[in-house]
């Protein structure tokens, strides 16, 4: 199904029933980065995997966006699932989203994970590696060197080495998708993102942090002062994971959710 957002017609799949538990992926991903925790639990939460603006099967972004927008966006999916609440897991743009959403609208927010992902603003090499990364995919697509690149942003040494098939389904949605459209949200979730946490110090939901001992977008020192930030968050560090936990260690993030959410 589609909902209308300010950030466009967003696709989510909707399966299971009860509590919603909405799912927003990393930025070159689509909701079916999460489908082993679509499938561990839709027997008892209803699953929404969100295709964040511009990416999948959502409407192309057209210009660059805030995330206090994005928050709203959610917001706005709540609505058109028909949930009051739900918990909301984020991972990487989803995470920092998910900081925000938490922070402005906690009577939309039952809990949240926040994976891999931070409260502060990129720093200067950050900047000019995804710049350059955006302005050459716009001329030439995503193909060898370029894939590369954003690969060995998302994955580890134990990934690269023993995941194979983790590897192939990231390269496949990175050659996937549509270098224009994505190019805005990786402007607006990289170089323009703002330092968040003094906004995070607000938030009053229960929240669990997850960091991945191998990721080298966003280590675990950087993921772990946005948990500091957050009162009252959980930190956990995941072993031999980088920068997409869900899909690459799937079987431990969906334990830590069960556990996070049963308590």
């Amino acid at each position: 199904m589609h909902i209308t957002t300010d950030l466009g017609r967003l696709h989510v799949q909707v399966s299971g029933s009860g509590t919603p538990i909405v799912f927003w992926p990393s930025l070159l991903m689509d909701g079916s980065m999460w489908s082993a925790q679509q499938a561990h639990f839709a027997d008892r939460y209803q699953v929404v995997l969100v295709d964040p603006p511009g990416h999948g099967r959502s409407e192309p972004l057209t210009e660059l966006f805030t995330f206090d927008e994005c928050a709203h966006c959610v917001t706005q999916i709540f609505d058109g699932i028909g949930a009051e609440r739900a918990h909301f897991v984020g991972n990487s743009w989803g995470g920092m989203i998910g900081g925000t959403l938490a922070a402005h609208y906690p009577s939309r927010v039952i809990s949240a994970v926040l994976m891999n992902c931070t409260g502060s603003p990129a720093p200067r090499r950050q900047k000019i590696e995804y710049g350059l990364l955006t302005r050459v995919s716009r001329v030439i697509g995503m193909r060898g060197p370029l894939v590369k690149s954003a690969v060995d942003a998302f994955v580890g040494p134990t990934t690269q080495r023993t995941r194979p098939e983790v590897v192939l389904r990231i390269e496949q949605a990175i050659r996937r998708f549509d270098v224009r459209s994505t190019g805005w949200a990786v402007t607006s979730v990289v170089p323009r993102r703002p330092n968040q946490l003094a906004l995070f110090n607000q938030i009053t939901v229960p929240v669990l942090v997850v960091a991945g001992a191998q990721d080298a977008t966003f280590p675990v020192a950087e993921t772990k002062a946005m948990a500091d930030a957050i009162p009252g968050a959980r930190f956990v560090v995941l072993a031999e994971t980088a920068h997409l936990a869900g899909l690459e260690n799937p079987d431990e993030v969906n334990a830590l959710i069960d556990e996070f959410l049963g308590g």
